[in-house]
């Protein structure tokens, strides 16, 4: 093998053990989602919110369930009596004590046998609400995702035009020195080169905000993913789960957006709640038992063991009225949980009618703004021409070069702006998730840490354990 392909080969080698760690240290748009969906700690919350209603299912149940309390008591109590003699009279007793001992335990178990079915809605009630708020999750999960999609956009679209900028100084630092040198041999004038000058210092304080706006999209990654980004690349718009009209996207979003469901499951919970308000206005019926053992030591000691069973039967018949307003309290919301479900489906409706138009109005868009700036770059380089053997001037350059660095920048923001728009709509119907996507972590599952809890008699622990 000859020195020279040796050399070839060993930067190749050297080139290859450079790049491979920084590919693997990019980042896709799956990937930041998965990060999003794992690490966001505004989601860790609302999931353990969701936790925490679950136990309202327990709560609910232990109206069904018997109480037992203990009791335990003890009482002591000395009395002194002072008996002095007649007078005249010798001796007698002088006086006398005595000690009193009594204590006493047991246990009392009551038992709800009927309320008027007022444990029973309101376990009910809970149950509905475990629902909707599992789908108030997954709307927030879906929020999640989407900030997650648009943060990475954002980073792409910005970064682009850090690089357009930075080429564009570039480009005018050599109309600078053309400028100059025009100048120094008799072809131009001192205004062509302050024209570049100004136009150069224009685009470095362009290419400051541009900077900025890239550290602000940046920060904005962090707090939504949990990571720095790290190799950010343009990316396409989504085409996993996309309906494949405006009508089907309609229709999946009426039946599977997370906020109608949710509303709906208000509604069933807001049902129950009616039927708990009145159930207080029927009869109710408890049993209890209780087992005493007493020791008194008084005359001796001395052991009672007293049991005693009883039945109550209680018949609501005026309260003040609060049970009548209670219960035109609770149809009042129900009529409430029931309009926001036709709000919550005409809001779907029109985000899912928003965002189809932004996606075809942004695919449309780029469409014609590659075209212009194809156009724009022949027109430049034409202009350029024609400068050169003084057909142009300098002004003319800078204002064709300015329409080509314009149509750039149009191009990241519309292809950013299909992006969002197009994972905006699959959040609007509800498919914006873990499973449609096929990203690479584990789905929260929201029934697993209810089904441990919601018959649970006993326990301090968390199911995590806490």
């Amino acid at each position: 093998m000859s020195l020279l392909r040796r050399t070839a080969l060993a930067l190749a080698l050297a080139t290859a053990v450079h790049v491979l760690p920084q590919a693997a240290l990019a980042e896709t748009l799956a990937g930041a989602m998965a990060k999003a969906y794992e690490n966001n700690p505004d989601l860790n919350a609302a999931r353990a919110a969701l936790r925490a209603i679950d136990e309202n299912v327990t709560i609910a149940k232990s109206g069904m369930r018997p109480h037992v309390t203990g009791v335990a008591e003890a009482e002591a109590s000395r009395t002194n009596l002072d008996v002095r003699p007649p007078r005249g009279i010798f001796g007698g007793q002088a006086g006398r004590q005595t000690d009193y001992v009594a204590s006493s335990y047991g246990i009392t178990i009551s038992q709800q046998v009927f309320d008027g079915f007022q444990t029973l809605n309101r376990v009910r009630a809970a149950e509905a609400n475990v629902l909707a708020n599992r789908e108030s999750l997954r709307a927030q999960e879906i929020s999640i995702l989407l900030a997650a999609v648009e943060a990475y956009a954002n980073i792409a679209r910005d970064q682009t035009i850090v690089s357009i900028r930075k080429q564009n100084i570039a480009f005018l630092r050599e109309q600078v020195n053309a400028a100059n040198a025009r100048l120094n041999v008799g072809e131009g004038t001192r205004t062509d080169v302050s024209l570049a000058e100004a136009e150069l210092a224009s685009a470095k304080a362009l290419l400051t905000a541009a900077v900025s706006s890239l550290k602000q999209s940046e920060a904005a990654y962090v707090q939504i993913v949990g990571e720095m980004p790290k190799g950010i690349k343009q990316p396409s718009p989504a085409k996993k789960a996309m309906p494949g009209s405006l009508d089907n996207a309609v229709a999946t979003g009426m039946r599977e957006n997370p906020n109608i469901l949710a509303a709906m499951r208000g509604v069933d919970a807001a049902g129950y709640n009616v039927k708990e308000a009145e159930g207080a206005m029927l009869p109710g019926v408890s049993l209890q038992g209780s087992v005493y053992k007493s020791v008194n030591s008084e005359d001796g000691p001395a052991d009672n063991l007293r049991g005693a069973v009883s039945a109550r039967l209680t018949v609501p018949l005026y309260q003040g009225g609060a049970e009548y307003g209670q219960i035109r309290q609770a149809k009042e919301r129900l009529g409430e949980s029931q309009l926001l479900v036709d709000s919550a489906r005409m809001e779907v409706q029109r985000t899912i009618a928003s965002a189809h138009a932004q996606y075809e109005a942004a695919n449309a868009s780029i469409a014609a703004i590659r075209a212009q700036i194809e156009a724009a770059n022949q027109a430049l380089n034409g202009v350029i021409e024609e400068r050169n053997v003084g057909q142009r001037t300098t002004l003319d350059v800078l204002n064709a070069q300015q329409n080509v660095l314009d149509a750039q920048e149009d191009l990241a923001a519309v292809q950013r702006n299909a992006v969002v728009a197009s994972y905006s709509l699959l959040a609007a119907t509800g498919s914006l998730t873990v499973r449609s996507q096929g990203l690479e972590v584990a789905e929260y599952r929201a029934e697993v840490h209810y089904e441990a809890v919601k018959d649970k008699w006993f326990g301090l622990r968390t199911v995590d354990g806490k």
